[in-house]
């Protein structure tokens, strides 16, 4: 059996009949402008996967809604038809996420992309969900102010796809993810309601719902509007750049760092493999000689900055740093920065195909990690190109295979399918801003116990009793579990019968 669940595979949706299609087309007709409802095949080639594309599927068609009202008539309609739906951002998720159900409709957000407002005095933003992340900061950069959560496709990604994924990046370790930068959700339900959770202001009464939203990846809802939190810019910032002779050391000096109550601004690591290949795109200026690579930013005032340095460059000679640079200016700064978020395109110049993983261990277990990796590339032949956010423990190995190559396909699917379960064996957890999505819903078998899935399932049912958002996705049923033989048992029951079988 393959690591990786086929995307056909992974829905109990029952096959619609051969007469649904034209029947659900015929509706969302009525419902959307001709130009925002996309059925031939070849503009829905363009829609079969996400950036995991290793899995692939055909959707029956895809929305284009341009307003709140639309999405709702979209919703409404699927509802109605028992049609299942896939909200889709910009499709740079990394997990199948937005990979289509083949007898469903993919419902994309990228034309909602207008900024509402910039609200200088709350440092706030109203923003539709197909806003660019980086564009968050560039409407925001007028009144000194941006978005914190910068992963490293935040040219492209969507505010959307952030809040479904729970986004983070590099500077995650001191400002946050998704979830800890957004106030406010609105959101339309599988039955075509509008939910408004969270609030502007600091607090909002009630249950926590915005947290369950947040990194919910599309099972509960499709979010049309979110209010997020803007930070002033600092006044300086500066980069550190440490080369290491040994991964070890390199490890130890991010647990010093974090041990000594500095919490660095972003705090990121690469290996050997990985300096080598973007050196050869963006001409960082890395030390290729080095075993690894850590990048420690420190912002705030001059003095607070200059301070912060002084600490963290005294942990790392400690901890046997071999060359340790400080960036002189903003251009130095962003060019040591540019390399380590050229990292995924980097891997692509070599490579005819790569893969990311997206495992988050604890601290103190990144040296063990990584000596592991290299016996499972050794293992399975592949390369592996090793960048992570080293401050929160978030892996991101990039396994690179051919995919014209059954038989490599399958040893990178084996090989990732290792990664997850390591983590989860030395403490950590399967996912840290990827998402599960189809690539690592097998895994959530061995991550949570029977009765936790069970409230997962009761969750999502509150949301979506028909289960027809974004089915199979995330939560695997317990049935699949025990079939894999891989359940995480505590008490072992099954669902409770009423619980649809998504």
């Amino acid at each position: 059996m393959s690591a990786l669940p086929q995307a056909h595979e992974a829905a109990a949706v029952p096959p619609l009949g051969s007469t649904v299609r034209p029947a659900l087309i015929a509706e969302l007709a009525r419902v959307l402008p001709e130009d925002c409802l996309i059925t031939d095949l070849g503009r829905l080639r363009a829609y079969e996967c996400d950036g995991l594309m290793l899995m692939r599927e055909m959707p029956l068609a895809v929305a284009l809604p341009t307003t709140e009202a639309q999405v709702m008539a979209v919703l409404r309609t699927c509802h109605r038809l028992g049609v299942p739906v896939v909200p889709r951002g910009a499709g740079t998720g990394l997990s199948g996420g937005a990979t289509p159900h083949k007898q469903g409709v993919v419902l994309s957000t990228a034309r909602l992309n207008r900024i509402v407002s910039v609200d200088r005095l709350a440092q706030q933003a109203v923003v539709q969900p197909g806003v660019r992340n980086l564009a968050v900061s560039e409407a925001a950069a007028p009144y000194g102010l941006y978005y914190a959560p910068d992963p490293s496709s935040q040219i492209a990604c969507s505010i959307g796809g952030n809040v479904a994924e729970n986004s983070g990046g590099v500077h995650c370790l001191k400002y946050g993810l998704t979830v800890h930068n957004v106030l406010r959700v609105r959101m339309v339900t599988m039955a075509g309601e509008v939910m408004e959770i969270g609030s502007a202001a600091p607090d909002s009464p009630g249950y926590d719902l915005l947290a369950v939203t947040i990194g919910s990846e599309g099972l509960l809802g499709v979010v049309t509007e979110v209010t997020v939190k803007l930070v002033p810019k600092p006044r300086v910032a500066r980069c550190v750049l440490a080369a290491f002779d040994d991964i070890r050391r390199a490890g130890q000096a991010v647990a010093d760092i974090i041990a000594a109550g500095i919490i660095p601004a972003g705090l990121e690591m690469m290996d050997q493999a990985t300096a080598a290949a973007v050196e050869q795109f963006v001409h960082a200026g890395y030390p290729l000689d080095a075993a690894a690579i850590l990048l420690c930013e420190s912002d705030g005032t001059e003095e607070e900055v200059q301070d912060e340095i002084a600490r963290v460059r005294v942990l790392l000679d400690t901890a046997g740093a071999t060359e340790i640079r400080i960036s002189s200016d903003e251009a130095e700064r962003l060019r040591f920065w540019a390399g380590r978020k050229a990292a995924f395109p980097a891997a692509g110049r070599i490579s005819p195909d790569y893969y990311c993983m997206d495992g988050t261990i604890p601290r103190k277990r990144l040296a063990e990690m990584l000596e592991a990796m290299e016996v499972m590339a050794k293992k399975y032949g592949l390369g592996l190109l090793n960048v992570f956010h080293a401050g929160d423990g978030n892996l991101h190995p990039l396994i690179l295979f051919d995919s014209n190559d059954p038989d490599s396909v399958h040893r990178a699917e084996a090989f990732g399918v290792e990664i997850l379960e390591l983590s989860v064996a030395l403490g950590g957890t399967i996912t840290g801003e990827h998402g599960v999505g189809l690539e690592k819903i097998n895994q959530m078998c061995s991550q949570f116990a029977s009765d936790e899935l069970d409230m997962f399932h009761r969750v999502k049912a509150a949301f979506d009793p028909a289960g027809l958002m974004n089915p199979g996705k995330a939560v695997p049923t317990l049935h699949r579990c025990a079939e894999m033989g891989r359940m995480h048992v505590h008490h072992g029951e099954l669902p409770h019968p009423e619980l649809p079988r998504f």
